[in-house]
């Protein structure tokens, strides 16, 4: 049984990192598309810049989430020794304050503060 899982979940992993650049890639285009769109149309330049740089923020966000996944199952199910482990940590702890900061310089406030 032990055999069989590794392969699946090496595969897995691999799957959902591919998802994950997916995501990066797919928001990088449609927001810098939308932008141009947006400037042929003489549409302010200010407002076009704000809201690409938030899309741009939300898809890499959500891109980081599915690289975090694939790390953990391709970490816990495949390679789990103290080394993969410790780089694991390190991985989650720069992709987390990745997000972190992300987060704020898309809303301007931490993501634990209530709505105003």
């Amino acid at each position: 049984m032990i055999d069989f899982i590794a392969p699946v979940a090496a595969w897995c992993a691999a799957l959902i990192e591919t998802i994950g650049i997916g995501v990066i890639t797919l928001f990088a285009l449609y927001v810098l598309y939308d932008a141009i769109a947006r400037i042929l149309k003489k549409e302010e330049s200010e407002s076009i810049f704000q809201e690409l740089r938030q899309s741009l923020g939300r898809g890499i966000l959500l891109g980081l989430e599915f690289l975090i996944a694939s790390d953990i199952i391709y970490t816990v199910a495949v390679e789990l020794t103290f080394e993969t482990v410790g780089v694991l940590a390190i991985v989650v702890l720069i992709r987390t304050f990745l997000s972190l900061t992300l987060e704020v310089e898309m809303s301007g406030k931490w993501p634990w503060q209530g709505q105003p």
